[in-house]
């Protein structure tokens, strides 16, 4: 089963802020024979990590990992919290939370149970609970079931394959796998299926075919749905297309390239497809899996991969099946954030890793996606979202989050269709540990010790108001430092003014400076989207008036959030007097907050 059908209500958001533009780069991006070109890249996950490439990771504390003690516990109380109803029924038994920068893991916490439940009860809609003593609370080494988190390692044997000149990203998957071009299928490219720009609708049954070259055939007459490269549609499809052609070009079985090529050279031990059975008592239990809410009728998935088709095809496949632990995703995501090498290890070059993290899908703004990862999506990523942050989710309840912009790491594993899938519903606790995570990351001042912070609630007015000014002597102007992470279009500040004691207000334009880059113009007096988690200059030129009253106001939907937005030395001038020093203790006490808060972070 998918968990590729997103907040409909976010998924079509423009996004503002930087990031590369993937489709002019798809162009470039193979060399003769089909390797990868080599081209610099702004700052990605190489250049974040650039003179420790090889870093390791190590459990320590919070400071060593430059992140706040106070908002890790509270992902910790956070995500404790969905334990409980969330409204109706607990969001997942139990969890791994694993949390870090750099090469420190702060945060490896487990919660609730990796087994509870023996069976659902239809009739009661409850879970019937194993014996007390039958039950399994959550460990740190906790295997789960990582559902659709596999895409990620099938993507990286993918772009293994790229380096290596056997697989072309333009090249037409039928010219690996004849067979693929029934169905209109002949010009679906390797991006496309990368991408999931192939046309594909979600999934097929596949279980429903009683041989494995029915289930092939399936697949071959599959038409698609749009014309390739026409529309992001999240497909299941795709990575079992894309595991195809690796088989075939490789001689390998999936699950062999993954042991060879992934998991042995990283050490990741606890990362496979098929665990054995003597791991049982270490494995997150699943599903009661019945008719009519599972294809298949299989009474508790507990060892055994949860996805239908997946388990219907040895469970081995290209969109799920792969079982691991948080620590291990959490080399996989050091080893990405590395550039592709962890220790002495290296499973991709650093070019390849940036491709994973560049948008391909500039077409479809709010569906921005890289060489299998997801990009920008504050539906699970929360705050943590940025151009540059990658992720993926998993049926199940787990995912994975990369922010090279700050290089940190966040793994969620929750057995969350424990007993029955639809007890959970959305992606609170994701987007909560999302959320905590980014706010660990100090942001410190730009000139003394305390800058305003605009918060992060949801559904929220916050206004932060200068005393009225007469700024009638001459050019008046309003400086700044000025830092902004909102969630594009949804969450807005705007920098207004009133002349009648807040009877109305009208919108202030101003400019924005991150050197060495160009000014930014903001002539409607708003900012919002990504600016690079920087700290950038405000400049504003004022009306003249006996008693000019400036506000920001930020405004925030009632869905998801970003980082927020910070104001730091806020000082008017008027013909050549100033007016205003935020910085001097005295005039900061002026200052009218309304949900902002004066923050040394």
């Amino acid at each position: 089963m998918t968990e590729g059908v997103k907040d409909s209500a976010k998924g079509t958001q423009g996004r503002a802020g930087g990031g590369l533009t993937r489709r002019q780069w798809g162009r470039a991006v193979l060399a003769t024979g089909g390797a990868v070109a080599l081209a610099p890249f702004p700052a990605g996950p190489a250049a974040a990590s650039a003179g420790d490439g090889h870093r390791t990771l190590r459990h320590g504390t919070p400071r060593q990992a430059g992140l706040l003690a106070g908002h890790l516990r509270r992902l910790v109380a956070d995500a404790q919290a969905f334990l409980d109803p969330s409204p109706r029924h607990p969001w997942y038994a139990g969890a791994v939370l694993l949390a870090g920068r750099g090469g420190t893991v702060a945060l490896h916490e487990p919660i609730g149970a990796a087994v509870r439940y023996a069976a659902y009860d239809e009739k009661t809609d409850t879970g019937v609970e194993f014996p007390a003593e039958r039950q399994i609370p959550a460990s740190r080494d906790t295997v789960y079931d990582l559902a659709s988190v596999s895409k990620l390692f099938t993507s990286v044997l993918a772009v293994q394959q790229l380096e290596r000149g056997a697989l072309e990203l333009e090249a037409a998957v039928a010219s690996y796998l004849p067979e693929f071009a029934g169905g209109g299928k002949q010009d679906v490219t390797v991006r496309q299926l990368l991408t999931h720009t192939s046309g594909f609708r979600s999934w097929i049954p596949l279980y429903k075919a009683p041989t494995r070259e029915g289930k092939l055939q399936l697949l071959w007459d599959e038409k698609p749905v749009a014309p390739p490269g026409t529309a992001y549609l999240y497909s299941d499809l795709n990575l079992i297309s894309l595991q195809l052609v690796l088989e075939r070009i490789t001689g390998r079985t999936l699950d062999t390239l993954l042991r060879e090529e992934v998991t042995g050279p990283l050490g990741m031990d606890r990362t496979r497809y098929n665990p054995p059975a003597s791991w049982k008592p270490l494995i997150a239990a699943t599903e009661d899996a019945r008719p009519p809410w599972s294809g298949l009728d299989r009474g508790l998935v507990w060892g055994e991969v949860h996805d239908e088709n997946a388990y219907s095809l040895g469970g081995v496949a290209g969109h799920a099946g792969v079982f691991s632990s948080a620590w291990d995703l959490a080399v996989l995501g050091r080893t990405l954030l590395n550039g592709g090498a962890y220790g002495k290890a290296r499973v991709l070059r650093p070019e390849s890793v940036d491709l994973m993290f560049t948008d391909f899908n500039t077409a479809f703004p709010g569906d921005e996606h890289g060489l299998g990862f997801e990009l920008y999506q504050h539906w699970y990523m929360g705050a943590l979202a940025t151009p540059r942050t990658a992720g993926h989710t998993g049926f199940t309840g787990t995912s994975l989050v990369l922010d090279p912009t700050t290089d940190s790491f966040l793994v969620v594993l929750g057995n969350s269709v424990h007993p029955v899938r639809n007890w959970r519903s959305g992606s609170a606790p994701r987007v909560a540990a999302g959320n905590n995570l980014a706010r660990a990351v100090a942001v410190r001042p730009a000139h003394g010790r305390t800058s305003w912070f605009s918060g992060m609630a949801s559904a929220t007015t916050a206004t932060l108001t200068l005393p009225a000014l007469d700024t009638t002597a001459g050019p008046a102007r309003l400086r700044c430092a000025l830092w902004w992470d909102t969630e594009p279009g949804s969450d807005v500040l705007s920098l207004e003014s009133s002349a009648d004691d807040g009877a109305t207000w009208r919108p202030v334009p101003f400019t924005t400076r991150r050197r060495p880059e160009d000014p930014l113009d903001h002539p409607a007096g708003t900012a919002t989207g990504w600016s690079g988690r920087a700290w950038h200059r405000l400049d504003a030129g004022l009306p003249g008036a006996t008693a000019l009253t400036l506000r920001w106001r930020y405004t925030t939907d009632r869905l998801y959030v970003g980082r927020g937005a910070y104001v730091d030395a806020p000082r008017v001038e008027s013909g050549g007097r100033v007016l205003f020093d935020g910085s001097r203790p005295a005039d900061a006490g002026r200052i009218a907050a309304e949900g902002w808060v004066a923050s040394e972070d």
